[in-house]
């Protein structure tokens, strides 16, 4: 029993940093955040050095009788759109990756740049691509798509500016997810695989029969991770078109920061409650995705 109790400690006792980590910079701002949703708390009150004041669902009832949160909001429930795409392209690409052929490493860090090129960087040549004497324009000339000398500011013009930063998106995504696809790949024992070929089964019936089926857990993980990318995405537009034209790449998560840190009002409780709302369209999301994967996981069974 001595020696139980010891184990238990000294297991807590490894656990501590993680734990103590984890509530500082994790479950404590979430709690904080929550509460102050439902608080007044901007730059006036926080001059007069008062605290947050309890407002209840006020800031709630604001959120929706404010035009600007609405049309935030379902522009990030329209980037959703990216998702299903996104994954179908990342699984693919990490199919055709996943053979011994030369070059074949070069080519899976060359989808993999995106990730990790700085957003400033990434904003600058998207934009000298979509610009009206950019790369898109020159291409789409030359293939006699547009008028020849015609000037088209894809960033500029409200039907194409959503569907311009939303493949920017795509582009930054990519490269991601098709590691997270490629590493479930490999984890499939070849075993099977063989075993399939040597029964005469072709290249699609394996892939039905015995990659999606083993890739499920992987399917489940980046559908649920670039669902809450999608909902949260904040940094292309930010950059590319600061919300606009005419507020049509305007996302939810440009709403909770203009909110909480642009201009002079510095409302806390209005942002906070914004980013709630964000948080559980997320999470319903999140359970559908859950429910979608385990009826078809009974449905295979």
């Amino acid at each position: 029993m001595r020696a139980s109790w010891r184990d238990t400690l000294l297991s807590y006792a490894f656990l501590a940093p993680a734990i103590i980590l984890l509530g500082l910079f994790t479950f404590y701002p979430l709690a904080y955040g929550t509460f102050l949703g439902f608080t007044q708390y901007d730059g006036a009150r926080f001059a007069q050095g008062l605290g947050p004041k309890w407002v209840g669902l006020d800031n709630f009832r604001a959120l929706i009788a404010d035009p600007l949160f609405l049309t935030s909001l379902w522009n990030s429930v329209r980037y959703l759109l990216v998702v299903p795409l996104l994954q179908l392209a990342s699984l693919a690409v990490a199919v055709l990756v996943n053979r011994e052929l030369p070059a074949m490493p070069f080519f899976r860090a060359a989808y993999y740049v995106p990730v990790i090129t700085t957003i400033t960087a990434t904003a600058v040549m998207w934009d000298w691509i979509y610009n009206k004497e950019g790369t898109l324009n020159w291409v789409l000339s030359g293939l006699h798509l547009l008028p020849q000398g015609a000037a088209f500011g894809w960033l500029n013009n409200e039907q194409t500016a959503f569907w311009a930063v939303m493949l920017v998106t795509f582009w930054r995504g990519f490269g991601y997810y098709m590691v997270l696809y490629l590493a479930g790949l490999q984890s499939i024992p070849a075993e099977l695989e063989e075993a399939a070929r040597l029964d005469g089964a072709s290249s699609w019936q394996r892939f039905w029969r015995i990659t999606v089926p083993m890739m499920r857990p992987t399917i489940l993980l980046c559908s649920l991770l670039s669902t809450i990318a999608a909902l949260r995405v904040l940094e292309e537009p930010l950059v590319l078109t600061q919300g606009g034209p005419l507020n049509s790449t305007y996302t939810a998560l440009m709403y909770v920061y203009s909110k909480a840190f642009q201009g002079f009002n510095f409302d806390y409780g209005l942002a906070s409650a914004a980013g709630l709302v964000v948080a559980v369209v997320a999470l319903l999301l999140s359970l559908a995705n859950f429910r979608l994967f385990r009826d078809s996981t009974g449905e295979q069974a």
